[in-house]
This record gives C-alpha cells, structure tokens and sequence, in this order.
C-alpha cells in the first residue's frame, strides 16, 4: 500500500507541474539564474536509505512528522526558458523546531524520528519536481543572527552548473534581518523567495533557473 500511495503520488505531480506552474512561468519575462547560496554545515553525512518526496514519514515508521505540513512545487529551466528534465534536485532542511539532523548540530531543540529531514527527487519531462514536507522551523546561528525558514537545495544536470542554493518563504519577518538575504540585490532576493500558490495545506511554488556550460 506504501508503494501505490508513493506512485501515485509522483503521477499526480508530474500529471499536475505542468498545469499550475506553466502560467508562472510564461509571465517571467526574462529568465535570470538562480542566485547561488552557501550549503551550509549541515549537508547530510550519514547513510540514509529513505529520501523520497515525502519527508513527513520515515520508511518503517508509523509516526508522522511534527509541525505544519506544506507541499513544494518546483520547476526546473535553463535560462532560454526550456524546462530542464532529469536534473537531480537534492534537499535538505530543519525540522519544525530548527533542528537539523546531523553529527555537528548544537541546538538543544529535539530531534524529530518521524521527520525524514532529507531527499533526493528528479524533475520531470516538464522541468517539474513535487515534495511534502513540514514548515522549517527558524534557529539560532549566532549572537543577534536568527536564520528564517528555509530549504537548501544542490541541484545537478550534466550541460548545466551545479546550483547550490536557499529557497525562503514569503513575508517570513526574519527575511529582512538575515545576513545571508541581504547580501543579495532585491532582484535576487525575489528569486530565492517561493510564492504561496495555496493555503489547504500550504502550497509554495518556486521556479529554479540553471546556467548552461
């Protein structure tokens, strides 16, 4: 049951990308690439065979992950506008209360077992990927430095530079005080920021635009 479920969840998003994003992305004018971020400290490091889209459940869990849940629709294209199909999008973020799952994290904010914190989808045909996860909690990385909610994404393609980046969440008030953000123009920054596409349970939507080599 497990695995119809997670089929026919794929079919759903790559059957579904194409129809909400596609006016999104006919009404961007012109297609700048995605600013670049750092990856941060916290890449995952330990082997993990459960990576789907569904970072809300653990494989042979029955428990579901804490927080609010929310989906991610993205697309992936080159910077002609062309969707980029099979491009490797590798994901990672906190859990509801900030908390990374890796060896060097400090908080002392609980681990969450139910919450998968990491995964690894492919775009489709269309450019399209489609991920379920929980609203990243916001955390502590220095004196009077509050990181705001976000996801990390690597995202690889032969023809294409690797994209290391952050995806944010709009009208977060953390934005504006974020050390990482403000270092970007304001044309980037609204680049690395996802639109609310839905709110039963929160969609956000975000466009990835790779250069070409």
């Amino acid at each position: 049951m497990v695995e119809l479920r997670r089929r026919s969840f794929i079919g759903y998003g790559i059957a579904g990308i194409t129809a909400m994003l596609s006016p999104f992305a006919r009404a961007t004018e012109l297609f700048h690439p995605t600013p670049a971020e750092t990856e941060g400290p916290f890449y995952p490091v330990r082997a993990q065979k459960d990576r789907d889209f569904d970072l809300t459940r653990v494989e042979g869990q029955t428990g579901s992950a804490q927080g609010t849940v929310i989906f991610v629709e993205g697309r992936v294209l080159d910077t002609s506008g062309n969707p980029v199909s099979d491009a490797t999008v590798d994901l990672w973020q906190a859990n509801a209360v900030g908390r990374y799952r890796h060896p060097d994290e400090s908080s002392r904010n609980p681990l969450d077992p139910n919450f998968q914190g990491w995964a690894i989808v492919p775009s489709g045909r269309d450019g399209g990927f489609r991920f379920k996860t929980v609203f990243p909690g916001a955390y502590s990385a220095g004196r009077g430095w509050a990181r705001p909610p976000h996801i990390h994404f690597k995202i690889t393609k032969p023809g294409f530079r690797q994209l290391t980046t952050q995806m944010y969440f709009p009208g977060h008030p953390l934005n504006e005080k974020d050390h990482l953000l403000r270092r970007k123009s304001e044309a980037e920054r609204k680049l690395m920021i996802a639109s609310l596409a839905g709110s039963d349970p929160p969609m956000y939507r975000w466009q990835v635009v790779l250069w070409q080599v």
